[in-house]
């Protein structure tokens, strides 16, 4: 009998198989998440588009998934942002540049960009979700004049947690951007917004009928996000929630990301409001 292997869409890959794929520079973040910027063999580009993920491996540590946080528009290198939560991303944090992993994919269906063309965007980062989204920002942001409003809300839950704090602070020079931060917990030197995201979404002005918000962070704010927006009149089919931290294996084989009659992996991990009535358990 002979062997059928799952190729990528060009047919050049196959997508069982790491790509051993050199880290060229890493940042710090906070004291549990750094930034990996990431070359593959001939500098290839990895060809994904913001929502999209990888699945990274290391010799003795396994293999686990991660959300590319770099926008597809700044090719030579793509970037992962890891928080350090177990044996494999130990291993990453302790790697330093010059040093490789293995690397399959991307997976999965982002965020669809030409659907999002002139549309105002309204952007909902909880957490570490800033991590993924930050592709689809820095998308917006160098191709500005295809996007209208670009509002961005982003919730932690406190100020020592706060991730990519420089280019945030390039977000509030650009007039461009709407940027607005809240912390569930702000020390005696946060200044700015406390409370969960949910507080920053009343104030907002927004065009219903051209504002599409895109989401991402803990599963548990998913409910309340959707209701805050949608008691502002924005209807479910506008707004897309990544479920991305169901990601497991990328091909929809191992089961891990079924939710119902959908595999995470392939046919997500983008779904607008109406498609999760049917995934409720995710959320």
């Amino acid at each position: 009998m002979t062997e059928h292997k799952l190729m990528d869409p060009a047919g050049a890959r196959d997508l069982y198989l790491p790509e051993m794929a050199e880290i060229v520079a890493v940042k710090d973040l906070t004291d549990q998440e750094k930034l990996y910027e990431i070359v593959l063999p001939e500098g290839r580009e990895l060809g994904h588009k913001p929502g999209q993920f990888v699945a990274v491996s290391m010799f003795g540590a396994g293999e686990a998934p991660f959300s590319v946080s770099s926008s597809p528009t700044r090719l030579g290198s793509f970037e992962l942002g890891v928080r350090k939560v177990g044996m494999l991303t130990e291993m990453m944090h302790r790697l330093v540049p010059g040093e490789k992993v293995g690397i399959r994919g991307p997976f999965g269906n982002g965020f669809d960009m030409e659907a999002l063309r002139g549309k105002d965007l309204l952007i909902i980062a909880g957490g570490i979700g800033l991590v993924p989204m930050r592709s689809l920002i820095n998308y917006a942001i160098d191709r500005r004049d295809d996007f209208g409003r670009l509002i961005i809300c982003y919730g932690s839950h406190s100020d020592a947690e706060l991730l990519f704090n420089d280019e945030r602070k390039l977000w509030d020079q650009d007039p461009r951007i709407e940027h607005h931060v809240t912390v569930d917990v702000g020390s005696d030197e946060w200044t700015g917004n406390t409370g969960v995201i949910t507080t920053l979404i009343p104030r907002l002005e927004l065009d219903l009928s051209r504002t599409v918000a895109c989401v991402c962070g803990p599963p548990v704010m998913y409910r309340y996000v959707q209701l805050a927006l949608r008691s502002k009149g924005l209807p479910e089919k506008e707004i897309f929630m990544s479920l991305e931290r169901r990601m497991k294996c990328g091909v929809g084989k191992c089961g891990h990301c079924q939710i119902n009659n959908t595999f995470v992996c392939t046919e997500g991990p983008v779904y607008n409001g109406l498609e999760l009535k049917s995934l409720q358990e995710a959320l």
